[in-house]
């Protein structure tokens, strides 16, 4: 089962958000294995991250080693995350 993720987390930069990829892709952890969709979107100082899953036990054991990063950089959570199930995913066909 797929699911949709939505971090709350307080005051996120782009400078923040930059550093913590940085140091993912260092230690070769991303992209995470059963991540599908990764979105940042908001304002500069209130960008928010949403993503979609394969299953919650894969976004289970990236959060163990992301959490540490995350702790790293400064970026903090305002509480847990909110999981949904996913009902349905459509993309786009391109047309060639």
């Amino acid at each position: 089962m797929s699911i949709v993720v939505r971090f709350p987390v307080v005051g996120l930069t782009r400078q923040q958000y930059d550093e913590v990829n940085r140091r993912l892709e260092e230690a070769r952890l991303w992209p995470p294995d059963g991540m599908q969709l990764h979105v940042l979107f908001g304002t500069e100082g209130d960008l928010k991250v949403s993503e979609i899953w394969e299953s919650p036990q894969q976004l289970t054991a990236f959060s163990e080693q992301l959490l540490p990063v995350l702790n790293e950089v400064g970026v903090q959570a305002a509480g847990e995350p909110e999981v949904f199930e996913v009902h349905n995913v459509e993309q786009p066909r391109t047309t060639a």
